[in-house]
């Protein structure tokens, strides 16, 4: 089958397309270069909806690029975007209606067909990369024979083994022959699966990805005179030579560690990416190209790129229209901020507060050592941010004076929101709030950032219960996405607005939950932890324990887990999950002795690898039925689709893909996996515990 007929056979099926359209239109280069053709992608929306490639916008770009070779006149063919955007990849939003591997397969073969013409048409071609350009778009421009970069372009990556995927049309073969197997694997694996890191625009042209750096304000006019000067022989572009000795292998063995520490196996796109880099070192485009391909439709017809596509579309999607919150003409203005307590999570909400807001932020605690402590906590913060070049001086200078503190809850007299982060205990909140309620005005908002406790209880005995809200982040707050805002029993809309409203300009993910014990995220991890614990107690060995569960690909271990978010927190939160569902939440013996002796984790570290502390061995006491690696698996997923569909009953969350989005942001639930509830569906757990399934078919699955 021709090209043509590909691109015609696909864009049949891709009837909800936003097409990218590739406008062409005649340059003539300074320096006597002559007669550019100028291909400008655009979906005829604003930078709030980035150009993509569906087939149809494939084939607009095929008949540009085609146009401009049939031309004896054009020297040269330029390619970039829209104002902000050159493209965010393949349009992705027509992959569920693929039945078939030969409808997959045409993808690939689409975009490489269309692509490679810049570099074999026959004559030199330019990509201007002004803006956003990942995977497809980052693609587009590595076909071309030069690139610019503009210095204010941001999100240059190949994020498709973050969904599930590779980069399928070159990236694997183009990237390592420019820039070598290191980098590659840099940009192709180790970034996607960190969080999905982004490329800056110096960072590109540094690596190698582009030749040469221009300011944006007159990017394109200054890439157009640097074109004409490669064009006319006055500038040579230089690239580094390519290591295809043993620093290849090496790169590609690193990648598949980082792998197996990131998906322990359990995602097959990024091995099946470092498989193609490393045949990039022998293989020619031709070959690269068709494995490529080959790898593309078996990972498009997968169970993890439908999973990822779910998960995407969450975050994407749902995280910025939250389920049930409140109309946002509703929320009041925020002018400055409080922060009752100076501890390290005291810091962590100041600074967050500081940066998003611009307001000023005042901490208190109980004397002015802890306050000191503190703001010199956060100032710290911001020195460091101003070393790592994310700020300007003026700008920390500026930050830092908008952080202050005081012994005295009279410096929140004005403030219209205040947070408390002080320990997790129900009477010093209540007692906190009461404090406060005389001093604030009746309209500022109360938030509390506790991880376990009833915030209707912490408003019962106010004056104003109404603007009473919890407002739970995660640990690191400045990593982690997601914010759990709660709604007590009388918090009224005027409140809920704005603490969403907060949220947002916070930057952070909210999903509106009921006041329940623990809410969501720790809800679900103290049950699969105390899953865990029991079967340790009963007699399975720790680190055999912590192996079960790998299988998941989870961000790490149990037991690691465990230590990360405080052994004495974890005791606290499993306590008051005791007390609220005792049938279902017990609390490990073995936990209670370790936190009594002071102990901060489970292990030890020697030589960076997790070794049970001896003293521990010696505190525990353990039964002798230990379960097998499945036995464990499948006791921990049975209780967690059992607590999802208890809190789905309670209405907790609106829908379950909230439980969704929430493990996804604030456990680090696997993209890979989709998200709990389908996961829990597609290996039949769900059915079996529950008798029905969370989601209808089809959503998230081949099924």
């Amino acid at each position: 089958m021709s090209l043509q007929e590909l691109i015609d056979s696909a864009s049949a099926l891709s009837t909800d397309e936003v097409v990218t359209l590739a406008h062409s239109r005649d340059v003539v280069l300074p320096n006597k270069a002559g007669t550019m053709a100028l291909i400008t992608l655009d979906n005829g929306h604003d930078h709030t909806k980035p150009n993509t490639f569906g087939p149809k916008g494939l084939g607009s770009l095929n008949a540009a690029i085609d146009a401009a070779l049939a031309r004896d006149e054009i020297v040269a063919i330029g390619v970039t975007g829209k104002p902000f955007i050159l493209a965010a990849g393949a349009d992705l939003t027509g992959v569920p209606k693929l039945t078939d591997r030969e409808q997959a397969l045409a993808l690939g073969k689409i975009g490489h067909g269309v692509m490679r013409k810049l570099v074999d048409g026959g004559k030199p071609s330019f990509a201007f990369v002004n803006g956003v350009a990942l995977g497809g778009g980052l693609e587009v421009a590595l076909h071309a024979t030069y690139r610019t970069v503009s210095v204010a372009a941001g999100m240059l990556s190949t994020p498709e083994v973050f969904l599930g995927l590779i980069p399928g049309w070159g990236g694997n073969f183009l990237l390592p022959n420019l820039i070598g197997a290191d980098n590659a694997v840099k940009v192709v694996v180790e970034n996607a699966l960190n969080q999905n890191k982004m490329l800056s625009g110096p960072e590109a042209v540094k690596l190698g990805i582009g030749d040469v750096l221009l300011e944006s304000a007159d990017f394109l006019e200054q890439s157009l005179i640097w074109a004409s000067k490669v064009l006319t022989g006055e500038v040579t572009v230089q690239r580094a030579e390519i290591d295809r000795g043993d620093a290849w292998d090496a790169a590609v063995a690193r990648g598949k560690g980082f792998a197996d520490v990131k998906v322990s196996g359990a995602a097959p796109a990024p091995y099946r990416a470092l498989d193609l880099i490393a045949a990039a070192r022998d293989n020619d485009r031709d070959r690269g190209f068709a494995a490529e391909d080959e790898a593309l439709a078996d990972l498009i017809m997968s169970e993890e790129l439908r999973s990822g596509l779910y998960a995407f579309d969450l975050v994407n999607k749902r995280a910025k229209r939250p389920a049930g919150a409140p109309d946002k003409s509703l929320a009041r203005p925020v002018s400055k901020v409080g922060v009752v307590g100076a501890g390290l999570m005291a810091g962590q909400l100041a600074l967050l507060f500081a940066r998003r807001l611009e307001v000023p932020v005042v901490l208190t605690d109980l004397d002015q050592e802890r306050v000191d402590r503190g703001v010199g906590y956060v100032h710290g913060e911001i020195d460091k941010l101003l070393g790592k070049g994310r700020i300007r001086a003026d700008k920390a200078n500026q930050l830092k004076a908008l952080v202050t503190g005081s012994v005295d809850k009279g410096a929140f007299a004005d403030a219209d929101f205040v947070i408390e982060a002080v320990f997790e205990e129900l009477q010093l909140k209540k007692t906190i709030f009461a404090d406060l309620e005389k001093i604030i005005r009746p309209d500022a908002i109360l938030a509390t950032n506790t991880s376990s406790l009833s915030v209707t209880e912490m408003a019962a005995d106010l004056e104003h219960p109404e603007r009473v809200v919890g407002f739970h982040f995660f640990n690191p707050v400045a990593v982690l996405p997601l914010l759990e805002i709660i709604r007590a029993d009388r918090t009224d809309d005027a409140s809920l607005a704005t603490a969403f409203a907060v949220g947002k300009k916070l930057k952070k993910s909210c999903v509106l939950v009921k006041d329940a014990p623990a809410f969501v995220v720790n809800r679900l991890l103290t049950r699969f932890l105390g899953e865990v614990s029991a079967a340790v107690d009963e007699g399975t060995p720790i680190l055999e324990a912590d192996r079960a569960l790998s299988a998941l690909g989870l961000p790490m271990p149990p037991f690691v887990l465990l230590q990360l978010v405080g052994l004495p927190v974890a005791l606290h939160v499993a306590e008051t999950m005791n007390r609220a569902y005792p049938e279902r939440f017990a609390v490990s013996e073995n936990l209670a002795k370790v936190v009594a002796a002071g102990k901060s984790s489970f292990y030890i570290w020697p030589e960076g690898k997790p070794v049970v502390d001896p003293e521990v061995e010696a505190l525990v006491t353990v039964g002798d039925k230990p379960s097998t690696a499945d036995e464990l698996r499948t006791r921990v997923l049975t209780a967690l689709a059992e607590e999802i569909k208890i809190m789905l009953d309670e209405g907790v969350v609106a829908e379950a893909q909230d439980i969704d989005l929430c493990l996804l942001l604030g456990a680090g639930w696997p993209f890979h996996l989709g998200g709990i509830t389908p996961y829990l569906d597609r290996s039949g757990i769900t059915e079996k515990t529950n008798g029905t399934r969370f989601l209808p078919k089809g959503i998230a699955s081949l099924a």
